[in-house]
């Protein structure tokens, strides 16, 4: 688990989420791939995200996740507001 950005004294661990590496629902293409090797890929990295929020949950931290296509002002504010609640 690597956050991009982190709060130790908030407990606030802030995730950049890129649209094609984390599967998101608006902008995240499922490439054509007769392997099925970026379908097995996508899915590991869409668990290993949902299972790092949880292992930050149990101990006490509240996971962020930002999608690239989000205004950097709106993510900005979002941040502040959590950390800022904590």
């Amino acid at each position: 688990m690597r956050p991009d950005v982190v709060f130790p004294r908030r407990k606030v661990a802030v995730f950049l989420d890129g649209c094609f590496w984390h599967g998101c629902p608006q902008h995240g293409r499922m490439p054509t791939d007769p392997t099925g090797y970026w379908h097995a890929k996508l899915e590991r990295n869409q668990n290993r995200d949902i299972t790092v929020n949880r292992q930050l949950q149990e101990a006490g931290w509240v996971a962020v996740r930002i999608w690239e296509h989000e205004l950097a002002v709106e993510a900005a504010a979002r941040i502040e507001a959590i950390v800022r609640s904590r």
